[in-house]
Parts: structure tokens; sequence; C-alpha cells
């Protein structure tokens, strides 16, 4: 389902994940003026490989008026409905129009929880019940107050629409209120991550229950939140014209700073040249996503824009299906991995905006200490084991998605590479929708695959069950271990990294995945623009909050 380079990877990243995620917060509760000090699964801060931020503090010329131009690569492909939105180009109207009650705070490479329309929260220590503090002063988009009533309505709605993101509530046995401002959510089982699911850009957000009483229909609000919203954020969506443009203005009655751009324009321009053509005679103020790597060499070195090299949980994922000839065999399957010189593909695919991966999980999940990969190049192994197959055992396919360019260029670096063992690598692309049916018939899969992603959240828990469990979404070569299952189970009751560490190992031990590169989320800007840096979130990719944006 990728929309853009890699966007399409959340259609349907959950499907069989029904309580993903896990981090150990033990009864965490913000300041007034701030959130939870704890970073998300982690006791200590996670240390971004590559500079982060902007070139440009955002200075020299000016915009036109408060409008700000942006666009759009190709159309979001799913209504900017929260409760079924679950791609990536397309988060920038979602996170900027509704709010949850928790968020992650921007401008960091750390998850970091801090309040939203939450200002204060409580764990029970069996992780099952959940007590906030709600914001006052708040309203929704059509003027009916925020209060602890619209919680549960908000839950029911995305439990009867039933999407990919209705997996993060599904384990929610009961929301009891204590007047306007305080609630109690109770959980049927222990799960440490249940807060990074109220935080996640693809979490469960607050909506006006007037709002969704009154647009119901037979569809649960489904027509109606195509080209409406019912949100609490600072902006509303005012057009929603499929593949042609959307538009967001500010909302007067916003709790928070109003935001210096009242109008945010965003087209659908389908060609890069076309957009980079724009950018650079400042028809528009930024690119946040789908910048070729073949630009990315000229961004850095242009001193007249604003290059944002933006911490993210974006990874450039190899998939070894186990099914058949040589690849059956962990063994032999370790010995591909060690045969590829993974900063080579970084450099060759990624420069500028990526880093060699020495983790399983994507980059700013867990302490460097944790999860570490252990497979160090040598092409020697697979020389060897090669040279005793039979000629016809020889033959690979490496895939990857028709509309990822990146995926393509590390696909034929490693077939290169691979080659060179004396292996006969075959590189075909597979159009977005064939990935997705691999998890139910992984036979069906090619030998090797090449293709990035994102966690919903910071768990480790939320990339770990999705693409190592049996089943899952994103196990597109159906391999599995009974050992990884168990250990990252356990990590969900425990919050613990130890617990995701030894799932990681024993996912490496499978020589079914490694993470290759930790790319980061490269966009440019004009000078003009300030609070680039600020605003991005760094579990959120391809978009920033933008309120925290001026001129």
């Amino acid at each position: 389902m990728q929309r853009s380079t890699i966007s399409s990877l959340r259609r349907l990243a959950a499907i069989g994940a029904v309580a993903v995620g896990a981090i150990g917060l033990a009864a965490c509760s913000s300041s007034p003026g701030g959130g939870s000090s704890t970073p998300t699964g982690s006791s200590a801060p996670v240390t971004n490989a590559l500079a982060t931020g902007c070139s440009l503090p955002g200075s020299g010329g000016s915009p036109t008026g408060h409008t700000l131009n942006l666009s759009f690569f190709m159309d979001p492909g799913q209504p900017p409905d929260p409760d079924i939105f679950y791609s990536g180009q397309g988060l920038i109207l979602t996170t900027n129009m509704y709010e949850g009650l928790l968020q992650y705070a921007p401008g960091t490479a750390t998850p970091t929880l801090e309040p939203s329309l939450a200002t204060k929260w409580t764990v029970s220590p069996d992780k099952k019940t959940y007590t906030f503090t709600l914001r006052q002063g708040v309203t929704f988009h059509d003027g009916t107050p925020f209060t602890a009533a619209a919680i549960k309505p908000s839950f029911d709605r995305r439990t009867a629409v039933n999407q990919g993101p209705a997996y993060m509530v599904a384990g929610v046995a009961s929301v009891t209120t204590s007047g306007k401002y305080q609630a109690t959510i109770t959980l049927k089982k222990s799960n440490s991550a249940f807060l990074t699911y109220l935080a996640s850009a693809y979490g469960p957000k607050m909506m006006s229950p007037t709002a969704l009483a009154a647009n119901k229909g037979s569809d649960n609000d489904q027509k109606y939140l195509t080209t409406h919203d019912v949100g609490t954020g600072p902006y509303m969506l005012t057009k929603a014209e499929v593949n042609i443009g959307y538009e967001l203005k500010a909302y007067p009655g916003y709790w928070g700073p109003k935001p210096y751009f009242t109008t945010v324009e965003l087209p659908v321009i389908d060609s890069s040249s076309t957009v980079q053509a724009q950018f650079k005679t400042g028809q528009l103020a930024a690119i946040l996503h789908d910048i070729p790597s073949s630009a990315v060499k000229s961004y850095l070195g242009d001193k007249n824009v604003d290059s944002c090299t933006q911490p993210s949980m974006i990874s450039q994922y190899f998939y070894v299906s186990p099914h058949r000839g040589m690849l059956t065999s962990a063994t032999d399957r370790l010995a591909l991995l060690k045969a590829i010189d993974v900063n080579a593909l970084t450099q060759g695919a990624y420069y500028g905006r990526g880093s060699t991966a020495t983790q399983l999980y994507p980059a700013n999940m867990m302490p460097a200490q944790f999860a570490k990969q252990d497979v160090p190049y040598d092409p020697s192994i697979l020389k060897g084991i090669v040279a005793g197959l039979p000629a016809g055992e020889k033959s690979l396919t490496i895939g990857y998605d028709s509309s990822q360019p990146d995926a393509q260029i590390v696909a034929t670096l490693i077939s290169s590479q691979l080659d060179t063992a004396g292996l006969n690598v075959t590189v075909t692309s597979y159009p977005t929708a064939e990935l997705y049916g691999w998890p139910s018939d992984p036979k069906s899969a090619p030998d090797l695959l090449v293709t990035p992603g994102w966690p919903d959240a910071s768990s480790p828990y939320t990339w770990g069950h999705i693409s190592f469990d049996p089943g899952a979404g994103l196990n597109y070569t159906g391999c599995s271990d009974p050992a990884t299952t168990a250990e990252l189970a356990a990590g969900l009751v425990s919050g613990s990294n130890a617990d995701f560490s030894a799932a990681a190992i024993s996912a490496e031990a499978t020589g079914c995945w490694e993470n290759l590169v930790n790319v980061t989320d490269f966009q440019v800007a004009q000078p003009w623009l300030k609070g680039m840096a600020s605003a991005h979130v760094v579990s959120d990719p391809f978009t920033v909050l933008l309120a925290d944006l001026s001129a």
C-alpha cells in the first residue's frame, strides 16, 4: 500500500496484532508544564547515529501572507480518518487535525511521552489500570467541549470501524469517568505499552461525540470523515479532493498557541521533478517526503535551502525466505547475510540520510546495548557453500516494492554482491498489494526481499510482533521461531528491554531478518521557514506539527 517511497507499510502493518507494544512505564505522571521525563522503552537516552535537525535556523526571505504551501507526491490513498488512516504520506492531515490523550515530544531523537489532552496520568502496578486527568478549556471543531465523556465514544467508534489501528483499543475492558475531567481506562490484560498506543500517530484520537452521533449513518461516520473532521487539533479540514489536493485552516478556538500559518495548501503533484522545480522557485515552502536519492546530495550542498536530516524510526529491512533450496538452512541463511556489505549499501543508497544499522529493531527504540546485530561481513563463507551447490540451486530472486526507488537501488546492490559469491540473483519488482498477500501465503514470496518500514509506536513489540511472529502483517516470508514469539510475549507484559533484546537475538539466529540501514526523515525547506527541526516527531514519518512552524 505504498503511497510514496515507503508510506504503504502502514496500511496492513498490524493485521494479526492483537495487543501490540510494550514499554516499562511505572506510574508515570506529568508536571503541569511538561510530560513524563521517562523515554519510552529505555532507561537511558538513545544516541542518534546521524547529526539531526536542519542546517539553517530559518532566516532570509519571507512567505506570502500566512499561507503555507506544501504538497503530496501521491494522494494519501486513504481518507484522513484517524480510525482508518494507516499510511505515511498523509499523516500531516491526521496529526494536525486530531489529538490523543498523550503525544510524543517533538524535536528529539528519544521518544518521550508528554501531555496532550491528558495533563497527568498514573499506571497501576499490574499495568491494567490507567487514570488520566484531562485538559480543561478544550473544544472540538464543532464547538462541543472536550470532557471525559468523549473517550468511550472515540474508542467505540474505532472498534466499530475495525480497520488496522483498531487493535490499539481492542484490549480495553472499560472506560469510567469521575467528573468531567477524570477518566480511568481498565484493560483486560496487562499491557505495558498502552501509553505508547495513546501517543502514537496511529493511536486513538479524541472525536466529538456530538458530531459522531449526528453523522453516524450506516457506516459509523466513514463517509462524513472523508471530507470533514471532528477533532480538537490546531487545524480543520476545509478541502479534501482525492488526487487533486487538500486544505487545512487554523481552528480559531484552539486551546493552545494560535498557529502562525492560518491556511495550509497540500495539492497532489505526482511528478518529483515538478515538486523540486516549484520548491526551487519558491512556490512550495518545503518538501517533506519522496526526495530522490539523486537529489539529496545536491540539497545537502545547497546553501540556499534548509536541509533537514530528521531522526526517525524508519529502517531498510532485508527478509530471507526459509522455504526453498539452500535457504531452508539457518546456517546458510546467516552465511548469505554475512555476504552483504551493508556499509556499501548505506553509502550507495542513503548518502547523507542513513546509517548502517547496529540493532535488529528500528533506530531510536532501545538503548544501544540492547538487541545488537552480530552479522560481520565475510563473503567467504557463502562462497564455500555455493561452490558445493548443484547448478540448479544457485539462482535466487530478490524482490522490492515497485513504488520504492530506494529499495530498488538496495536490491540491485545486494544482487551484485551475491553474484560475486557465485549466486545468480534476479532483481524483480512487485506491486504493493502483492506484498500484503505474502504473510498468508509466504511460499509465494521471493527468496529475498528488500523493503523499508517503521513501527506504530516506540515499543519494540510494535515492530517485533508484526515482523517476527507467525502470520503477522509484516512477516512477508513466513519465518518464525518459538523462542522469539515467547520472548516478545514476555516483553509485552514486563516492558523489559532484556526480554525484547532476547527476542531480537533469537530472531537473528534464524537468518531470516536483518536491519540494513537506519534511515533519517530527510526534508528540505525554504530558509525563511522556521521551526522545522522542533516540529518533527521521531515516530511520525513525512510530517511536521504545523502549529510549530512560523516565518
